[in-house]
């Protein structure tokens, strides 16, 4: 049975003077995603070891954080299963889903068990248009970020026929339902509109684009928007390269990482992509963030760790201001939260959406991805 009211704290022996606070984490921590999911992970924890550093108080107690993780799978059932874990052991909050599909899932959980969700780098709208009073995101949504990439698209590289093709997933489906009525909104024209079951069926190799090229082909496209992760990306290049298509490859966000520039090789050169927030290294904290970082952990950061970062210090920030943690008390904070963050910003609209996110392009040069533009933020 799902706990109504998780107190998700104990007191030690003796006089009240430690509050032991246990938070939350969901992510792909095994499978095709796990480095990303391991890379969320890290980020949670470095706050939380950065909070009990500082000695973080909650009203006239000093705090003592706690990460409890599982492993959703990247999988909406998953994504299920890791947040009812959660909810029985009583966590005070949750840092998670690394994808869409998991995240919407998961967040009926918490919403009935009254625990709040702040997921790092879920991005499909739906997320917070569920009237949900748990739910919140610490990055961009689709509607923001495909819609930039779709009047981009139009208005300043003048596409005039466009192609998309899209993984199905709830993350890369929602992109490329925005990116497309974008295009059309600002008068481009869409050519064919496809898509692959990659994303529910195993790795980027094991899907043949052959039908959807083919298409594209046809249709005379001269740029090809793809909503998914980096594996299929990287397949679908692969597969234009052999095919000697000249058409422009752009991603949306969820393309421009390590995995992308592995597996696609040469063939991903002068490809483009769409990513959430800004360069870290051109953040204000970022290469502060990013040195420390390889100090604690040993490693760099892989991509979204700043977001989980940030995503564990809206909890730990919006407790202290409420001199609770008590999910129904200090959840009224996030609403009113507002501080600097890593990624930059961090303050919640009346649906629990991230007020005033930014997205930038990336090209691929030399086997890396090179800033391009940044919008927002």
């Amino acid at each position: 049975m799902l706990a109504t009211a998780p107190a998700s704290i104990a007191h030690a022996a003796g006089p009240l003077t430690v509050l032991t606070v246990r938070i939350g984490f969901a992510a792909p921590l095994s499978g095709d995603y796990a480095d990303y999911g391991r890379d969320l992970q890290k980020g949670a924890q470095f706050a939380i070891d950065d909070a009990n550093a500082q000695g973080v108080k909650i009203g006239d107690q000093t705090a003592h954080f706690e990460l409890v993780s599982f492993d959703d799978r990247a999988d909406p059932r998953g994504g299920v299963q890791a947040a009812t874990r959660l909810a029985n052991e009583n966590v005070a909050a949750v840092v998670g889903h690394f994808n869409s599909g998991a995240a919407i899932a998961a967040s009926r959980i918490y919403e009935s068990a009254g625990i709040p969700m702040i997921a790092p780098i879920a991005t499909n709208p739906t997320l917070t248009s569920q009237g949900f009073a748990n739910t919140f995101v610490v990055v961009a949504n689709d509607a923001w970020t495909a819609g930039v990439a779709g009047a981009w698209a139009v208005e300043e590289i003048k596409a005039r026929r466009i192609a998309i093709v899209d993984d199905r997933s709830a993350f890369g489906q929602g992109e490329a339902d925005v990116f497309e009525r974008t295009v059309k909104a600002r008068g481009g024209i869409v050519v064919t509109r496809d898509f692959t079951t990659g994303a529910s069926g195993g790795t980027g190799d094991s899907v043949d684009f052959g039908p959807q090229l083919a298409r594209i082909q046809a249709a005379n496209a001269d740029l090809l928007y793809f909503g998914g992760l980096a594996h299929e990306a990287a397949a679908l290049v692969r597969q234009m390269k052999a095919r000697s298509m000249s058409v422009q490859f752009v991603g949306g966000g969820g393309v421009a990482l390590p995995d992308f520039v592995r597996l696609a090789g040469v063939a991903g050169e002068g490809a483009l992509a769409w990513e959430y927030g800004r360069p870290l290294a051109q953040l204000p904290d970022g290469p502060h963030f990013a040195q420390r970082f390889k100090s604690h952990f040993g490693v760099d950061v892989l991509a979204y760790a700043p977001f989980g970062y940030d995503a564990a210090w809206a909890a730990i920030h919006a407790m202290a201001a409420a001199r609770s943690a008590n999910p129904a008390v200090w959840r009224g904070a996030l609403k009113t939260l507002s501080f600097d963050g890593v990624t930059g910003r961090i303050a919640f609209d009346d649906q629990g959406a991230l007020r005033n996110g930014a997205a930038t392009l990336y090209r691929l040069k030399q086997g890396a991805w090179v800033p391009v533009t940044t919008r927002g933020g």
